[in-house]
Parts: structure tokens; sequence; C-alpha cells
């Protein structure tokens, strides 16, 4: 497996100085800002990306505006900060660019029937915690958006576990949990869905608490979508514990919020963070068309120093030829 130094392609040095080819403009006092500057459709200088890094590792997400990509400029700035996996190890890619996956308004038509339970986290996730090296970072583009509605929530992870009070940190850092692609509560599978999870099993088990390598922050890896149980609790105490967790991680203190324009782009740090979709696209009338490039990521470790570990499925790979 890759040193964590890959995971996000990122300099031996994190640099502190402030930026002198982009502009950062924090949005809250925990996560988020936009950047200014750097042009996307061309290949970004060293500096750029090394400043654009720095800003990903304090805010965790970043956005971009007024920045109309083609998949082929998606995949050449994905490249610039680490290896790009297949579009979706399960639910498939963009004909011709195997690195893109598609996040339409109706994707989940096909893999889902019935009235799913909602919950105040249900729909937050990390992408792809059923894997067990999770990809290190996601950039979503905006193609087609709702002149209303469709904003996108992030939250910050690392404040999160700070939040939790030292007791509690304490038991969390000593848990594992697994995590496993399933349909919603409430709603049952497709056929499909059954059939894609058949072929690609993703079943892994992580700690409740990673360690950041390059900065050395412990944060929650707690994606309420696809962690399932904890390891060596009952039933009733594993429940009690995630629905405790999952309530916790969507205060909204640690969260920021996300209007979309044609041709935005967000670039989230997919190991510090958990995201939403709100689900009010699905009461309007518009489309909404969306396009992800997700980067290799490294096996968690926790903080006793042990890593993830695969129940099912192998590690999510750089894309190749002959992973298609």
């Amino acid at each position: 497996m890759s040193s964590a130094a890959s995971a996000l392609a990122r300099p031996a040095a994190v640099p502190e100085a402030a930026p002198r080819h982009i502009s950062v403009h924090p949005l809250t006092g925990h996560i988020g800002a936009e950047i200014e500057g750097p042009d996307l459709s061309k290949p970004l200088d060293r500096e750029a990306v090394e400043e654009i890094r720095a800003a990903l590792l304090k805010w965790k997400v970043v956005f971009f505006r007024d920045q109309p990509l083609t998949h082929a400029q998606h995949v050449t700035l994905a490249e610039s900060f680490g290896a790009p996996t297949i579009g979706h190890p399960v639910f498939g890619f963009v004909e011709g660019y195997p690195q893109v996956y598609s996040v339409a308004r109706n994707r989940f038509a096909t893999r889902h029937v019935g009235e799913p339970l909602i919950r105040p986290w249900t729909g937050w996730h990390t992408d792809v915690s059923a894997a067990v090296n999770p990809p290190a970072a996601s950039i979503l583009r905006g193609v087609e958006i709702p002149p209303y509605g469709g904003d996108t929530f992030w939250t910050n992870l690392a404040v999160a576990y700070d939040g939790l009070s030292a007791p509690l940190r304490g038991f969390v850092d000593t848990l594992r949990g697994v995590h496993a692609f399933s349909p919603p509560e409430g709603q049952a599978a497709t056929d499909d869905f059954v059939a894609k999870n058949r072929k690609r099993p993703l079943v892994s088990e992580h700690p409740l608490v990673r360690v950041i390598p390059e900065t050395g922050e412990r944060v929650l890896l707690v994606s309420p979508s696809f962690l399932k149980r904890i390891t060596g609790l009952n039933p009733r105490e594993s429940q009690q514990i995630l629905e405790l967790l999952f309530e916790h991680i969507t205060r909204p203190e640690y969260t920021v919020r996300f209007r979309w324009q044609p041709g935005s782009i967000a670039f989230w740090d997919n190991r510090t963070t958990a995201h939403l979709a709100p689900r009010d696209i699905y009461a309007l009338d518009f489309d909404r068309q969306l396009y992800r490039i997700t980067l290799k990521g490294d096996v968690p470790v926790g903080v006793d120093g042990h890593a993830s570990t695969a129940i099912e499925g192998e590690p999510l790979d750089a894309f190749s030829a002959g992973t298609a």
C-alpha cells in the first residue's frame, strides 16, 4: 500500500506562508473556503498546487467559481493532486472517461425502492467508506444547476472529534466499525443494486477515529450512510453510540453549506469530512447534474496504530485500463 504522502500527492512540507498564487476566503469558523486566482482549465504550476493543498488541509473543503471544465480538464486537474480512481467501484463511470462518475439527480432511482426513514443524519456520508482505503479526496464540478435548491453541506470531522467530551473521546478512540453499501433505512435494494454489489462487494472495518499523517489530527471516521455497526458491542449499544455520533457530527457549527452555480467546483478532503446533498431537489422539477473524480487514498490507521481491514473486496487502486 502506498505511503500517506502519496494520498494527496503532497510535498515534503506544507507551506505556512501566506499564499501568493491564490486568494483564500474562509466561509465559516471551522470549515470551507472559496479560492480565487487559478484557471483550473489549464495545468497548474507547482506553487499553486501546494497552496491549494495547504488550504484544503486547513479548511477541509475548498470551492472555486466560474470553472467550466470538460471531462478531460477535470481529469487533468485531479491528477495534479493525486491518482484518480475509477469513477465509482460499484456504480460505474462516464462512458469514455472511466475516472469520472456522474452525480445525477435521479441516480438512486435504479438502486432503491420504497420510502426512506428520514433521520437528522440521513444521507450524510464520506465517499466510498466501505472500501478499506476510502478516497483521499473528491473533486466535484457543477454542470447543470437548478436556479434554487440542491445545495451541498460538508462537516469537519476533526472539529467534531474535538467537540466530544474527554471521556467519550477516550472510549471512541478504542472502537472500530463496519462499513458497507446497503439501501437507506426503510428502502429495499433493486435487482440492479444487488447485482452491482455482488459483482464488486465492498465491506471494511475501520477505526472510529483515524489519525491524519500530515497534521496529526484525530478525526471521526463516521459515515452515517455506510457505517452499520460497532465491532464487539451488542446491537443496542452499537445503535445508541452510533446515533449519538451521527447526531454530533451534523451539528450546524461544524458545517458549511455551498450554493452551486454552473462551473462551480468543490474539492474536499474525504478523510476529514462527511457531506450531504439535501433532499429538496426531489421536490423540484429541475435537473441537477454534477461530475465527480475521487483520488486514491491510503488505509486508515487508528489511534492505537492498527489499520483498517477489508472484510470483502479489494482496495481502490488508481485507475488503469485494467480496472475499468
